[in-house]
């Protein structure tokens, strides 16, 4: 019998060392935070921004996968306008970085929505039906939302775009032969296809959502990086404090990695069958 030949990318005897190096490490740095006191302080007190570190991520990316894939949809239409306002908004948002886009939605973006909604809905508080809202009103976790929601929904959008693209358009033709209408096209016959292109890709502006959720605390909402910045200026342990907020951040994203990968894996198995 002939030898199998070994996957693309996969080398024999490419065994994942650097899993296991990684796992020893860890291990040691949890025996560490259990046995050393100061260690356990810095982890109780930054732990305490993971809930809000992994909210402003999952809201945010769901968020944002939702207008990437509207904004998608708007650019392969058959509208030369719409084509353009996709492109002009994947355009114009790609070239901001985050952490100028954190700030002008926070700062400029988030007083002019509270302005409009004042301004529309002027006539209610004359009448006495409401009250005015002020910027306060708005949080400052959800302006961090909203910017990484509009941040990563252009990278998405070229994700959904290329999935779509890639789908063979002899398939489509022939579910518009079969008489099913636009929706159905795409929910039985383009998406499934689509999202074995789309899936790798998006699995990775999640896993980098994760580390960019660290640029809220620029803005005081309590998430890991800003834990982390209050615990260390107060006690000036800089080099305990950053490796604990290190060491969560790769628990999170290496393991957020290896389980998508899992996910990734098993959609080829099936599709092999």
């Amino acid at each position: 019998m002939a030898p199998q030949p070994t996957p693309v990318g996969q080398s024999k005897g490419d065994y994942p060392w650097w899993l296991v190096a990684l796992v020893a490490i860890g291990i040691v740095l949890a025996v560490v935070i259990v046995t050393n006191d100061i260690y356990a302080q810095v982890f109780r007190t930054v732990f305490n921004g993971v809930g809000v570190t992994i909210f402003v991520t999952l809201v945010g990316f769901a968020l944002a996968t939702l207008l990437g894939l509207g904004i998608a949809l708007l650019g392969l239409s058959d509208s030369v306008v719409l084509r353009q306002i996709s492109r002009f908004y994947v355009e114009v948002i790609r070239g901001v970085p985050m952490l100028v886009l954190l700030f002008y939605v926070a700062f400029v973006g988030a007083p002019g929505i509270v302005a409009a909604y004042n301004f529309l809905t002027s006539p209610l508080v004359q009448a006495g039906f409401s009250e005015p809202v002020m910027v306060r009103d708005f949080s400052l976790m959800w302006r961090a939302i909203i910017a990484l929601m509009i941040g990563y929904s252009s990278f998405i959008a070229e994700v959904f775009r290329a999935g779509i693209q890639s789908v063979d358009q002899g398939q489509i033709e022939a579910a518009k032969a079969l008489g099913l209408s636009r929706y159905h096209r795409f929910r039985f016959v383009v998406f499934p296809q689509a999202i074995k292109v789309i899936f790798p890709p998006l699995s990775n502006d999640f896993v980098a959502m994760v580390k960019d959720s660290s640029l809220v605390s620029v803005l005081g909402v309590s998430d890991i990086t800003q834990m982390g910045k209050i615990y260390a200026s107060g006690s000036f342990r800089f080099f305990e404090t950053y490796s604990i907020v290190t060491y969560i951040y790769l628990i999170l994203t290496i393991g957020l990695s290896l389980a998508l990968r899992q996910v990734e894996k098993r959609m080829r198995r099936r599709d092999g069958r």
